[in-house]
């Protein structure tokens, strides 16, 4: 364990047990009826708050984000229950208040940002960054020390339901994405939380709490590395473990994770808090433990620190068998010290809290700002056949039809953990509390001079088909009609994605592949937007007799996402999102990664084909680009070394625009089997058009690490393939190495992350 600070050594020496387990423990203060966590209701507390606070607090559950409360009132409750804590306990500690963060602030009249998958889709992660910094900025002026994100799950599965929580398929694009929000919340003085470590996303058949069948190479090389980069380079303060079970061991009571791989071998000294009520689970859903006390036990041997949302077992249950010598004190002495230090460090300790805020803008012109640029970079073009862009004034069509059951949904613009589909769900009667065009507020500003018919032809979900032929009749008599489908997000059963909300089938929701097709059918153009958490088996749209003329991808695209996707459909935005997940051909293939191996591809040898419909990183553009002229600068680099690989990137349209370029690698031949395709690294580069620039990559050659037969990391020597282009399965132009010498051990001591120079162009965004 690190050394801790004089202050915080005598602190903890004056406590008494009571007082140490007070602060291993959150309280909900608003708790309620209000279903917005796991077996919430089936695990509600019976304690009352003065009761809970007699020996201090270690944290305050979601004091801004359980219900609708106006936050600079709530704001003043809190400081007056810091000052309460510090005046009226015995130690005058007070207590961390933690909130969700994941599209932004989760309170009321906070911004919303887009989901996660849409910050895979942007490949931005500076953007990302700074997203961070405001969320932060918002949190650290209302009182807020610790947000519960960013989520670092890599997807494997498209049934499960946490899909939009999740960036991408990729662990590199997880990694760099991820990391970069931990910077630039922790930037602003509060600490993240990564989540769910580890092995959440592999659950049995994308089931929610589902056991876990990943195999070690796996989750060594695919589901770790990603919280590695945020621990080791993004310097992360905090870790929240995984609801999984993996073979029959529970992540909250295992100590191989927890306290071998993220405290002895990676050095992480921070503090590492318990998923809702998932130190009770260890009694009544896994069965490991006989009572709550021995739940307690198990958690804090394993590396749990903090108990949330509410002290269920770390309080008398665990008192008891400390009482009773069966639990050592130690363990519990542990967590204190580093829940004690996690204190001092946001400045806890010397707090005063004699000035609440007066004012508060969590929806400024700068989170507008962020909100708009990320969700515009996040839309993906999938398919077009010259219908988009629309155009505007008097080159947009005069008769527009808007069908579809998100079309006049500002809901549909926003995730899961979106204050609005998390919260105000449960609260209809509350406004939003800021404003969110929906897509049919935005086409209309966008389209000023076109005559707009909206038709919402059937919901969401269910199977009522009545308004089916009201949609038909729109579509005949305009000259385009604009279908937006896709997904309603929710908790619980609440939506069709969204935690609890797994599937089995990967056809769009209801009957809405029924109102597309007939659509289709009248003959009038056709363009399908889809709002959705999770990518669907949409074949049928993308090629064929029922297939529109064009259709846009928005993975849940925040506040300005109406405006962004109108922007993208008008054509003043020039599309430049990628897939961050594979576009699956059908349930039934799945779980599917674009890092598969030969066996996990087509094969002659099976008549059920896992060939994704559309792959990794494609997205298209009103504008195109050319990569050529990949060259390296030695075709032999000894393993373990690093080379620079460069790319020649033209914009050969007519529109300025924005490529993401995408370097590829194959292990031609290793000890263990490889991926076919495997990103190495990415850069975001904005063109004007006839532009052309060289992206110049520093790759160092552990980005081609493995886990051998052994499970040691390492570098091997053999022939690599290179390529770029325009997503994983398109080789534009490719080169090879040769990786030469001995192989290679690969240490914590490694460089993680590509290192990326754009010349010839002031305009670039780069990644490292």
């Amino acid at each position: 364990m690190p050394e801790t600070s004089a202050r915080v050594r005598e602190l903890h020496a004056q406590m008494t047990l009571e007082e140490k387990l007070a602060q291993l423990v959150g309280f909900w203060v608003d708790q309620g009826p209000d279903i917005v966590a796991p077996m919430q209701g089936e695990m509600a507390s019976s304690g009352k708050y003065a009761d809970a606070t007699q020996h201090g607090l270690g944290h305050l559950t979601r004091v801004y984000g359980t219900r609708p409360v106006e936050p600079i009132e709530r704001a003043n409750w809190l400081w007056a229950e810091q000052r309460r804590l510090k005046e009226e306990t015995r130690l005058g500690i007070p207590a961390l208040v933690h909130e969700e963060c994941l599209t932004g602030l989760a309170a009321w009249q906070a911004a919303t940002f887009p989901t996660p998958l849409a910050w895979g889709a942007s490949f931005d992660p500076e953007l990302v960054e700074e997203m961070g910094r405001l969320i932060g900025e918002s949190m650290r002026s209302l009182g807020i020390h610790q947000g519960l994100a960013p989520v670092l799950d890599v997807i494997r599965d498209p049934r499960w339901g946490r899909v939009d929580e999740c960036i991408a398929e990729d662990p590199y694009v997880v990694g760099t994405l991820a990391t970069a929000y931990v910077r630039g919340l922790q930037s602003e003085g509060v600490h993240a939380t990564l989540k769910h470590f580890v092995g959440y996303s592999a659950s049995q058949s994308g089931r929610n709490h589902a056991p876990v069948h990943a195999g070690p190479r796996e989750i060594a090389d695919v589901l770790l590395p990603p919280f590695e980069m945020a621990v080791l380079d993004g310097g992360v303060r905090s870790v929240m473990n995984s609801y999984a079970e993996i073979d029959g061991v529970p992540m909250a009571a295992d100590d191989t994770y927890l306290t071998e791989v993220l405290r002895e071998k990676w050095g992480f000294d921070g503090v590492v808090v318990s998923d809702y009520f998932s130190v009770a689970f260890l009694h009544v859903m896994h069965a490991v433990a006989e009572d709550l006390g021995h739940a307690a036990q198990l958690a804090l041997q394993a590396g749990i620190d903090i108990e949330l949302p509410t002290g269920d077992a770390f309080l008398e249950p665990l008192a008891e068998r400390v009482r009773s010598g069966k639990t050592d004190v130690a363990i519990v002495d542990r967590a204190v010290l580093r829940l004690l230090a996690e204190k001092e460090d946001l400045g806890l300790l010397d707090e005063t809290f004699d000035a609440p805020p007066q004012s508060i803008d969590l929806d400024s012109p700068a989170h507008r700002d962020v909100a708009r640029r990320l969700a515009e970079e996040s839309i993906v073009l999938l398919t077009n056949d010259g219908t988009l862009p629309l155009g505007t004034g008097a080159s947009a069509p005069s008769r527009v039809a808007l069908i579809g059951p998100n079309a006049e949904s500002s809901e549909a613009l926003m995730g899961c953990y979106s204050f609005a589909n998390h919260v105000l769900a449960h609260h209809p009667e509350v406004p939003l509390g800021l404003e969110i065009p929906s897509f049919a507020d935005a086409i209309r500003a966008e389209l000023p001079a076109s005559d707009i018919t909206v038709v919402r032809g059937c919901a969401v979900d269910g199977d009522d088909r009545s308004g089916l032929d009201e949609a038909v009749e729109a579509a005949r008599n305009a000259e385009v009609a604009l279908i937006v489908a896709g997904d309603r997000a929710g908790l619980f059963g609440r939506g069709t994605v969204g935690e609890g909300n797994d599937v089995e089938s990967l056809e769009l929701p209801g009957v809405q592949r029924e109102l597309i097709e007939r659509v289709v059918a009248t003959g009038t153009p056709v363009v399908l937007v889809l709002l959705t958490g999770r990518p669907y088996a949409i074949d049928w749209a993308i090629a064929g007799e029922s297939a529109p003329r064009a259709v846009v991808q928005a993975f849940f695209p925040g506040e300005e996402g109406g405006g962004a996707i109108a922007g993208v459909v008008s054509g003043r935005v020039v599309p430049s999102g990628r897939l961050p997940v594979t576009l699956p051909r059908s349930a039934g293939a799945q779980p599917y990664s674009y890092l598969h191996p030969i066996l996990g591809g087509p094969s002659e040898i099976t008549s059920a084909s896992s060939t994704p419909v559309l792959p990794f990183g494609h997205g298209l553009s009103y504008t195109s680009f050319e990569h050529s002229e990949l060259t390296v600068d030695s075709a032999e680099v000894e393993a373990g070394a690093a080379f620079t690989a460069r790319v020649r990137v033209q914009n050969t349209g007519a529109l300025a625009g924005a490529d993401v370029v995408q370097l590829y690698a194959r292990d031609v031949q290793a000890s263990v089997t490889r991926p076919v395709a495997q990103l190495l690294g990415y850069s975001r580069v904005t063109l004007a058009a006839g532009e052309a620039v060289t992206v110049e990559f520093e790759v160092p050659t552990t980005r081609l690490a493995f886990s051998d037969a052994k499970m040691r990391r390492i570098v091997e020597p053999g022939a690599v393939e290179l390529w770029v282009g325009p997503s994983c399965d398109e080789r534009e132009t490719e080169t090879r190495i040769d990786i030469t010498g001995d192989v290679a051990p690969v240490g914590l001591d490694a460089e993680r992350f590509v290192r990326v120079e754009v010349t010839g162009l002031s305009l670039a965004e780069t990644v490292g």
